[in-house]
């Protein structure tokens, strides 16, 4: 594993063109990194880059994804899903993306998961009582397809680090935000994409945060 500061990485993002995936794209590039955006639908996607490369696949059909794999510094779950239905797409596309690096010399993997899952008691009464009774209740399918992500994750064997984000904005890169390891974040409400993103670019060879789970907030 690569581990320093200005080393130009080899970076695979899966959902390239999502909210946090298009982010980790773009900054990664900006950055002079090597990228390799894996989408459903390449079509989609009209960024160009001498150092992006653009493939098609799809979590959910590991034999799709697999070739694009091999030789990553990191590579990045940046999948989602907008619903409040049903959902497998975290667990069972992690656990296919998880038993394809199982093959591979990529080991450093990051999984995008959501600070919502557990009621933050450093939170005034009243977000503690919107976590648990609003927010908890409208994404209970797919907070309860993300607990089942991570304990997948937590059992893998790689390198691998959850990324566990209050909510999500689109406001500009500041570079200037917390987090912790493993622990509740003191009053994190918010980060924006292009922040998370600069986080786990930044911290690709940080080995305090492999095998955690990491709050990050303004």
């Amino acid at each position: 594993m690569k581990n320093q500061e200005n080393t130009v990485y080899e970076i695979a993002v899966l959902g390239a063109n999502g909210g946090i995936g298009r982010q980790v794209v773009e900054l990664a590039l900006k950055e002079g990194h090597k990228v390799t955006a894996i989408l459903r639908n390449p079509a989609n996607m009209a960024l160009q880059h001498e150092n992006l490369v653009i493939v098609k696949g799809d979590i959910l059909d590991p034999d799709s994804i697999a070739a694009h794999l091999e030789n990553k510094d990191a590579v990045i779950s940046a999948i989602g899903k907008n619903s409040v239905k049903q959902t497998t797409l975290y667990s069972q596309g992690s656990n296919n993306l998880i038993e394809l690096l199982k093959n591979t010399n990529s080991k450093r993997v990051f999984f995008i998961s959501a600070s919502g899952l557990e009621v933050n008691p450093t939170h005034s009464l009243l977000i503690r009582l919107v976590t648990r009774f609003v927010l908890q209740k409208i994404l209970r399918h797919m907070y309860a397809d993300l607990w089942k992500m991570e304990e997948i994750v937590k059992q893998c064997g790689l390198e691998w680090t959850i990324m566990r984000p209050p909510q999500l904005t689109d406001k500009a890169l500041t570079g200037n935000y917390r987090f912790e390891i493993n622990h509740f974040l003191p009053n994190g409400l918010k980060i924006s994409r292009a922040d998370l993103a600069h986080f786990i670019l930044h911290n690709v060879a940080n080995r305090q945060i492999v095998k955690a789970t990491v709050e990050v907030a303004y």
